[in-house]
């Protein structure tokens, strides 16, 4: 694991006005604090480190493909966080740190639940965990419906974001809704009571964790999805794969595969059903940590004018 290098070591009693700048004790050996700026010469050697001390923890932390992550997950449709606990803890187990989001309104933020939440308040709640945590390099995940969140989250903090994962998720164009995207198809079995819509796995009375009703505002309200820059994103999508289907079968008629081909994104296919991420845990963290080396297949710019012959 890459150890910062400290470009402010903390000062002793007997330093005196001698100020140490990174020297290489940092990386293990032994050696002289230097005045600051004594001379000409010594001053270019300090500047050299320093400059080198900022292209090393830039470089070492791209180069290594071991390195640990920041994941921030996203969950599907009337779930929570908590649906990700066991998969969470996989990669927490890994050394690598973890956001399971719960989304207003649902999990334990049941209490909030309205009619009146709608995508974008999704949206805002992820985009304003990595802003107010600070993160960067992120590996943005989604589940199901949570494609649909972290595609606005792309669209605003691209540059927070080092690769994005649609696990089973919904793939959207600008200005679409998920209800759009299934051509304005529900559940089976679901109804809609007082804007919230109620489908058939969430049993009322069942002790916590449980599924909740969701406001039909989520479902309804497009995204937005055109900034050049979480275009240029490097994302993998990953298809579970039940039993009694194929992946040719699932290739031929999921409108979201086929949009992530159109767009070069890495495809990958993972052995289970909607909820895989429950089913194997181990297999899903691992799954999605092999995903960050994924880059993007070059497509045709289609904004380009063509050239005439």
């Amino acid at each position: 694991m890459f150890t910062p290098i400290r470009l402010c070591p903390p000062r002793s009693a007997d330093d005196g006005d001698v100020r140490l700048m990174p020297t290489p004790k940092s990386w293990g050996f032994a050696a002289t604090p230097t005045r600051l700026f004594g001379n000409t010469k010594t001053a270019f050697i300090q500047s050299f480190c320093l400059l080198f001390a900022f292209f090393a923890c830039g470089f070492l932390r791209a180069a290594d493909p071991s390195g640990k992550l920041t994941f921030v997950v996203v969950h599907g449709a009337t779930a929570g966080g908590w649906e990700w606990k066991r998969a969470g803890q996989c990669l927490l187990d890994d050394g690598h740190t973890v956001y399971r989001v719960t989304l207003t309104g649902l999990g334990e933020r049941e209490h909030l639940n309205s009619p009146n939440i709608d995508l974008e308040t999704h949206i805002n709640d992820v985009v304003n965990l990595i802003l107010y945590e600070d993160l960067h390099d992120v590996v943005l995940t989604g589940h199901s419906y949570g494609g649909m969140v972290i595609t606005g989250v792309m669209d605003r903090i691209p540059d927070r974001i080092r690769h994005v994962v649609f696990l089973d998720a919904a793939v959207p164009d600008d200005g679409m809704s998920i209800w759009d995207l299934f051509g304005g198809a529900r559940p089976p079995g679901s109804k809609i009571v007082d804007g919230m819509m109620q489908v058939p796995w969430v049993k009322p009375g069942t002790p916590p964790p449980h599924n909740v009703a969701q406001s039909i505002k989520c479902f309804s309200q497009p995204v937005s999805y055109k900034n050049p820059e979480a275009k240029k994103l490097p994302v993998t999508y990953v298809a579970f794969i039940p039993k009694d289907k194929s992946a040719d079968e699932r290739a031929a008629n999921d409108p979201s595969w086929k949009r992530a081909v159109a767009r070069g994104w890495t495809i990958r296919t993972f052995p289970g059903t909607h909820v895989a991420h429950q089913e194997d845990p181990r297999g899903v963290a691992t799954l999605i940590e092999q995903s960050v080396q994924d880059q993007n297949k070059p497509v045709p710019d289609q904004t380009a004018p063509s050239e005439t012959k």
